[in-house]
């Protein structure tokens, strides 16, 4: 058995319609998935299931969640090693330590090329920074601008299928797995 990280896009399902996460669990353990744990209400898993390729995992979830739930969503999974190497690749650890909700990752299905990130830092507020670290976009937003331009122009038009992640959920989802392996 391996350990994986499933990350929904969303988990609204139409006006006032959110998904509720004992209902996520219950549809990842209709598909034989073990262990299943959740955190925060904000779409992310943490299974165990037999060792198998990635895109087939997203392809069972996102196909039981439509089914289940009557919208697509797109769901991002990561082996344990990844995500663990992903959260020890933090590229602001310091600015991690101070304000984590304000550093985030933007979890990419496949890598974006250096070439795109020129485009996000451009749109960046002199405050705030952008690297790209093994095809993923670390964000840092301000803590003075209560709105980025950042978020906004990391979307699916410009990078392809991706979900955002605050340091705080990144490092408890690693803990999450930390203790399993």
């Amino acid at each position: 058995m391996q350990t994986y990280v499933a990350l929904l896009y969303s988990i609204i399902l139409g006006e006032g319609r959110r998904v509720v996460m004992s209902d996520l669990k219950a549809m990842a353990e209709g598909l034989g998935l073990k262990n299943v744990r959740t955190l925060v209400a904000t779409g992310n898993l943490v299974f165990e299931a037999r060792t198998a390729k990635i895109s087939d995992l997203e392809q069972r979830l996102e196909k039981a969640f439509e089914e289940r739930f009557g919208r697509h969503v797109d769901i991002l999974v990561r082996g344990a090693e990844d995500w663990l190497n992903l959260a020890a690749g933090n590229p602001f650890p310091a600015e991690s330590a101070d304000t984590g909700d304000q550093v985030a990752v933007r979890v990419m299905r496949q890598p974006v090329g250096a070439d795109a990130i020129p485009a996000l830092q451009a749109r960046a507020a002199e405050d705030e920074k952008v690297l790209l670290v093994g095809g993923d976009i670390w964000l840092v937003f301000s803590r003075e601008r209560p709105s980025s331009r950042l978020l906004a122009a990391a979307n699916h038009k410009r990078f392809g299928i991706g979900t955002s992640r605050n340091w705080n959920t990144v490092r408890r989802l690693a803990e999450m797995i930390g203790s399993r392996q």
